[in-house]
């Protein structure tokens, strides 16, 4: 399960289909022991991109409250997540800090969530320390999908990879480049996002048949 939310407010808890920049760098930061009211400099400078390894389904939640003395109900709140999702987040900067990143997240400070507290990380989330350049290394790392979803697809998958844009470039634009996480004055930039393919080999398949949504890495 995870939740990754970039414009959720008040009853309906949005989540985007793949990791937000904001989420990534709140894991980093809890994994670093950075609270919430500390300087995020080092970490909003990091490129980020992210690869679709498997899509994942939509799953719709809803959440009732009341207070401790019962006198006082709060409003119904729907709360979306991905279930089955894999995918494989990148960042990249100085090499000293992203060496640095990595051990915390193999030794976190804080727990860690996959977007929401309710959703923690089933698997290390540490998988490589590249030299690569951060497109370079979404292009070549392995595939991370589930047996069962190769399976499905056809021989040849196309996975989509979302990527910081650089000043001037073409894309969507999306406010998840935090600022500060500070409870009181929590405030995010906005940032590019460019698209990319790349396409692997699946040698597990077994599916048989035309797929019109195989070259979008589809179900």
């Amino acid at each position: 399960m995870q939740a990754w939310g970039a414009s959720s407010r008040y009853s309906r808890r949005d989540t985007q289909q793949e990791p937000t920049k904001s989420g990534v760098l709140g894991l980093l930061a809890a994994a670093q022991g950075v609270r919430r009211t500390d300087d995020l400099e080092h970490l909003a400078a990091l490129n980020f991109g992210v690869r679709v390894d498997q899509p994942g389904s939509l799953l719709r939640d809803f959440q009732v409250a009341r207070s401790l003395d019962e006198k006082k109900t709060f409003p119904l709140s729907y709360r979306y997540y991905l279930s089955d999702a894999v995918f494989v987040a990148g960042v990249e900067g100085e090499s000293s800090l992203i060496e640095g990143l990595g051990d915390a997240l193999k030794n976190p400070t804080f727990p860690l969530y996959l977007g929401r507290r309710s959703c923690p990380p089933s698997l290390p989330l540490l998988v490589d320390i590249s030299e690569q350049s951060l497109g370079e290394a979404l292009r070549r790392f392995p595939w991370q999908a589930s047996d069962w979803y190769r399976a499905k697809q056809a021989s040849r998958v196309a996975l989509r990879i979302a990527l910081d844009g650089e000043h001037g470039a073409e894309g969507e634009t999306i406010r998840d480049v935090p600022v500060s996480f500070d409870p009181q004055h929590r405030r995010y930039e906005w940032r590019t996002v460019v698209d990319d393919r790349v396409e692997v080999e699946n040698p597990t398949s077994r599916f048989h048949g035309h797929d019109p949504m195989a070259v979008l890495g589809g179900v």
